[in-house]
């Protein structure tokens, strides 16, 4: 029986959604004034890289940004720390670090700090994206990656060596920490249609937030799904269209009867192929119709895919020869 898309991340996240924090996360996130600055900063900053929270009771921005913040340092499970510095209650630090230059009269102001220097900063409150790629980048610069970051080339790894459970397991888990994450929505759909579970991929398409609806990951996806349903009743007729087709060779609607079955049979490369052959014989046939088929494949497939690739290719040395 089919399973559905909440199963998986149910059954992938028993222990992740108790709700309890990792050993040490607590110590990533602190409070500074005058007389721990510069150990849980700029001595801390030569270990670790340190983001200080610059905010006031009455800021409001301020209220906006610091949950932000604090969420995007929780999820960077302890290779980043936070520390927040209530300007208004340390006027003589405030002082003290105004003299480098530090625009400290104009708050939500985050400063990043790196080997004991002021990295980077940003001024006000900044959509959760956007925070997210600042520390992205501090991390970068200190030879470092986000936990999801790592998660995501696993699951990537792990469906395009064939192991589709384990990477539906590790896109459940990124999509618990970033439930607005394309590439892990895109992968988690991938994954269902591998495991040949078309309703659970189509529940979790569902589940695709509006905004997302756009992004090549998801059209992708859920163009792999539409491919998927059409294939998987096409693939039952395959050895029935090879022999059609084999005895008529220009019939080009069986021919992408065959190509639909191929492709639902996991044969990418002779799915590409069999197209390939009818553009090669009379690319315009049917306005194109075998190139956009082609293409359909290439977005399902996803665009660095190797079959991809290869007929990519085998395309362009045809149009432009």
């Amino acid at each position: 029986m089919s399973s559905t898309f909440d199963e998986h991340l149910i059954g992938q996240s028993s222990e992740r959604s108790s709700g309890k924090t990792p050993a040490g996360a607590a110590a990533t996130i602190i409070d500074a004034d005058q007389t721990n600055f510069m150990a849980d900063v700029v001595e801390a900053s030569r270990k670790i890289p340190v983001l200080v929270d610059f905010w006031a009771p009455w800021c409001g921005p301020c209220k906006q940004l610091t949950p932000v913040l604090e969420k995007i340092v929780r999820a960077a499970g302890g290779r980043v720390r936070l520390v927040k510095v209530d300007v208004e209650a340390n006027q003589a630090l405030a002082a003290q670090l105004g003299q480098l230059g530090l625009p400290l009269q104009s708050i939500p102001l985050v400063v990043a700090f790196w080997k004991g220097q002021v990295l980077d900063l940003f001024q006000g409150a900044q959509p959760e994206s956007e925070v997210r790629r600042f520390v992205e980048s501090l991390l970068k610069l200190a030879g470092d990656v986000m936990p999801a970051t790592e998660i995501l080339a696993t699951a990537r790894q792990a469906l395009a060596d064939g192991h589709a459970d384990q990477a539906a397991g590790l896109f459940s888990q990124l999509l618990e920490a970033e439930p607005e994450s394309p590439e892990a929505w895109g992968g988690m759909i991938r994954a269902l249609v591998a495991l040949n579970e078309p309703e659970a991929a189509q529940d979790a398409s569902a589940q695709v937030p509006a905004k997302l609806d756009s992004h090549p990951e998801i059209t992708g996806a859920r163009a792999a799904l539409a491919l998927h349903a059409e294939g998987a009743k096409a693939a039952s007729e395959l050895e029935t269209l090879r022999q059609q087709s084999a005895a008529a060779p220009d019939d080009f609607d069986l021919r992408l009867k065959l190509a639909a079955a191929l492709n639902g049979a996991g044969e990418r490369a002779e799915a590409a192929n069999t197209l390939l052959d009818i553009l090669r014989k009379d690319r315009n046939w049917n306005d194109g119709a075998a190139k956009t088929d082609l293409l359909r494949f290439f977005e399902a497939w996803g665009h660095t895919d190797p079959d991809t690739l290869a007929a990519r290719r085998k395309l362009s040395s045809l149009l432009f020869s």
